[in-house]
């Protein structure tokens, strides 16, 4: 089995792992309130999730 002639430098294995970094997730606009929401999901103010009522959300 082959094993690594060498250690792996810092700056080599920053390198590599220089596309690993994590993208920040999209946002879109709720139909019905136009509050930020990820995507897929309901939205916590209103209780809408692709125009239809899903949640009773209780305002105080």
């Amino acid at each position: 089995m082959p094993v690594p002639k060498r250690k792996t430098g810092k700056a080599k294995k920053n390198m590599r792992r220089s596309h690993h970094a994590l993208t920040p997730g999209n946002l879109v606009e709720c139909a019905s309130c136009g509050e930020r929401i990820p995507t897929h999901r309901v939205c916590p103010k209103c209780g809408h999730y692709k125009d239809r009522l899903i949640v009773n959300v209780d305002e105080d």
